[in-house]
């Protein structure tokens, strides 16, 4: 059995078993779960007793990393900001509009 590591969100570990590396995605304490992303980006969860049976070694991140990250609320509020952005400069532009039409009456 490897060194016993906890599961860092953003580390990367290799699984000497299986020889794949893999980041840590998240960690809920509450629900003693953790889910992963593999190199391939293939996403899993699983809970922290299977974490600890895992022959594990810290890795760095591979090299030409690109897979996708999963799904976070940060994008969420930076697409909603930006949705709000565009509503408002519709908004200004219809004002406008308003105001050239009682000017041609």
């Amino acid at each position: 059995m490897g060194r016993d590591f906890d599961p860092i969100p953003g580390k990367w570990y290799e699984d000497l078993e299986e020889e794949s590396l893999f980041k840590v995605l998240t960690v809920d304490p509450d629900e003693e779960l953790v889910q992963i992303q593999h190199e391939d980006g293939e996403i899993e969860e699983f809970d922290l007793d299977i974490w600890h049976e895992l022959d594990l070694d810290e890795a760095d991140e591979p090299e030409g990393w690109s897979a996708s990250e999963p799904y976070d609320d940060d994008e969420e509020d930076e697409w909603e900001d930006d949705e709000e952005e565009e509503e408002d400069d519709w908004d200004d532009e219809d004002e406008d509009d308003w105001d050239d039409e009682d000017e041609d009456e």
